[in-house]
């Protein structure tokens, strides 16, 4: 009995070592397969991430490119100085940590302000800055009592500078911080392994639209780090490569002078080069301090742009839709002559207003009356000949012929944020109303558009690049702001090619007409007083568009009315008559007759251009509050006015 117990205690015990050893030997075989496994099949992958977590890549954010003038005036540029920003996910509480760094350094109400309109912009583990350029004795005293502050850092990097503050603010724009959806919107992009540790980007005009060429290509370190993170030694670096020069057609002291002559008053201008499509002057009053968006902007300071009722961040060369009042004749005349509606020669009289459909269209000018052909009509501005001749055309065939000129169209300039306006026509207006009875046109709407009024509605750009077409023949060019780039490193300057231009194919002898017309319009029609003594025969066009509609018998008396609701002042104007070098299109908001406001800017315009003169201190102040002719008291040479112009910070 004992002998079979023991029998059994014995293969039962060799049974568990059997299997113990089978465990084992599985066990062993497991350990086995995963060496084999990572050493063999993951090598190459575990080897890189070991190497990342003794190696940290850091990104190096390129130095951002300049933006100059067509002469080389530095508009844009850049400076180095150190901010103290604060990580919100890696601080205790906020009010408690400023208040202790305003104890160190100098932290102001507007920091403050500034800072929670960036902290409600961002995410809490982006690292916001409450103070931008300290001082060397402020680093050193933030340095000392750093142990205080966790989530506190100083920084050292470039800012963006804009030396000449409001001066062509919406042509070169600003950059800010990336918000949320940039943000989104790179991630989503091929560049965004360009974008890696930048935090700024261009947010408005050439600033936004040249981004790509501005920011530059972002370098690398690989940095050995210790078990903790510190930095050990730099293992190997890729240099960062600085943005592109970006070179405007712009010359930034034509728009000096013209941003001058503007005062205090609203409107816009755009100055081109007929042949080219070059725009020289692109201005918008009122302006803005690009500089103030750079560190980004304060509450007070954004509420004063955004709710100012002079609208100062609205572009209103490139935004800015307005009736073109009598400016839009020279065109509806050269309409007539291509369609064969009406020739030059045809006489209609003008006895001062135009009856159609039992009402009476007047005449806000008060033109001298009488017979007119088709040259009287521009030159003296005729509303009774430009009635009429609407009338014939009809709605559609004014529009068919306007559209080729640009009227009413995204003119393709290379700066984004363009708007198209209404060139309007019996589909247009079947398209933008809703009710039945608001899609029908009417005979009697068609009136109104001869005179350049009721639903056009074009921008200064429109207006601009349409006096360039019939100043270079018929050829059209679409303008552009930026010439040329030149790399930062090689400094190897590449011209930008052009559009090809376009030719509307108008015949020379209409073309002739509607010319000397214009030119008449200096010479003996509503802008002389403004031309007079002028060495150069231009070719212009005075127009008065309405800001407000007036009742069916109410008549125009500015005096009586608010100082936004009075007509606008136009001119468009080209010069020299026979070889044209510069074109424009002007208006002054609220201002009246065109010719006396928007008119002699232009004459000081094509007299800095042409002839290389800047109007006398007291002829500026006379053409700022829409009191001056012809040019008052002596000229200066532009070439020896001092630059930069005072308040600049080069």
């Amino acid at each position: 009995m004992e002998l079979r117990n023991v029998e059994a205690d014995l293969y039962r015990f060799r049974t568990r070592i059997l299997v113990f050893t089978g465990l084992v030997l599985v066990c062993f075989f497991l350990l086995l397969a995963r060496l084999v496994y990572l050493q063999v099949w993951r090598h190459a992958d575990l080897r890189a991430q070991a190497e990342s977590n003794r190696t940290a890549v850091v990104p190096i954010v390129p130095n951002r490119g300049l933006i100059v003038d067509r002469n080389g005036i530095v508009l844009a540029s850049n400076y180095s100085a150190y901010t103290l920003e604060i990580t919100p996910s890696k601080s205790a509480e906020l009010e408690p940590t400023i208040d202790a760094l305003a104890e160190v350094v100098d932290i102001t109400a507007r920091d403050r302000r500034r800072f929670k309109k960036l902290l409600e912009e961002s995410k809490s583990f982006e690292s916001l800055p409450i103070r931008n350029r300290l001082t060397d004795v402020e680093v050193a005293r933030f340095a000392a009592q750093r142990f205080r502050f966790p989530g506190v850092e100083i920084k050292a990097r470039l800012f963006r500078n804009y030396p000449y503050g409001e001066l062509a603010s919406h042509v070169i724009g600003y950059i800010g911080r990336i918000n949320t959806s940039e943000k989104e919107k790179i991630e989503n992009d091929d560049d965004q392994a360009n974008y890696r540790g930048t935090e700024y980007i261009g947010k408005l005009g050439v600033e936004q639209s040249f981004e790509r060429q501005l920011h530059g290509v972002t370098g690398v370190e690989h940095i050995e780090t210790s078990a903790g993170g510190r930095a050990v030694r730099r293992l190997s670096s890729s240099a960062a490569t600085p943005g592109d020069t970006v070179a405007l057609a712009i010359d930034i002291k034509l728009q000096y002078l013209v941003e001058q002559m503007f005062g205090e008053r609203r409107g816009a201008l755009v100055a081109l080069d007929p042949k080219t499509g070059e725009v020289l002057a692109f201005v918008s009053k009122p302006t803005f301090d690009s500089n103030l968006f750079v560190e980004g902007i304060d509450q007070d300071n954004w509420q004063m742009l955004n709710e100012s009722p002079d609208r100062p961040l609205l572009n209103r060369a490139l935004r800015g839709t307005y009736p073109p009042g009598s400016t839009y004749k020279p065109f509806l005349a050269l309409a007539a002559l291509e369609t064969g509606t009406r020739s030059a020669a045809a006489l209609v009289n003008d006895p001062g207003f135009y009856m159609f459909g039992g009402h009476r269209f007047g005449s806000p000018e008060n033109e001298r009356g009488g017979i007119m052909d088709m040259r009287r009509a521009i030159v003296e501005s005729s509303n009774a000949y430009f009635y009429s001749l609407a009338n014939e055309l009809g709605v559609d065939t004014m529009h068919d012929f306007m559209k080729p000129l640009g009227f009413g169209q995204i003119t393709g300039i290379d700066v984004l944020g363009e708007v198209r306006g209404v060139l309007p026509s019996q589909e247009w207006k079947r398209n933008y109303y809703k009710r039945p009875e608001q899609k029908k046109w009417y005979a009697g709407e068609t009136i109104s558009l001869g005179i350049g009024q009721g639903y056009n509605s074009f921008t200064m750009l429109q207006m601009a690049q349409a006096t360039a077409t019939v100043a270079n023949r018929g050829v059209k060019n679409h303008p552009r702001l930026v010439i040329a780039t030149q790399d930062a490193s090689s400094h190897v300057r590449t011209e930008l090619a052009p559009q090809a231009p376009q030719d509307l194919g108008f015949k020379p002898e209409n073309i002739d007409v509607v010319v000397s017309a214009m030119v008449g319009v200096t010479q003996e029609g509503t802008s002389t007083r403004v031309f007079l003594g002028a060495p150069y025969l231009s070719g212009g066009k005075t127009g008065t568009a309405q800001a407000v509609s007036l009742g069916k018998n109410e008549k125009y008396n500015a005096a009586r009315m608010e100082e936004r609701q009075r007509d606008h002042s136009l001119y468009v104007a080209f010069a020299p008559a026979k070889d044209p070098q510069i074109a424009l299109a002007v208006i002054v908001e609220n201002a009246g007759f065109g010719a006396a406001s928007a008119a002699p800017i232009a004459r000081r315009v094509f007299d800095y251009w042409l002839l290389g003169q800047y109007p006398s201190v007291e002829d500026l102040v006379a053409v700022s509050k829409g009191q001056a002719a012809a040019p008052l008291g002596l000229v200066r040479r532009a070439a020896d006015l001092p630059w930069p112009p005072p308040g600049a910070r080069p």
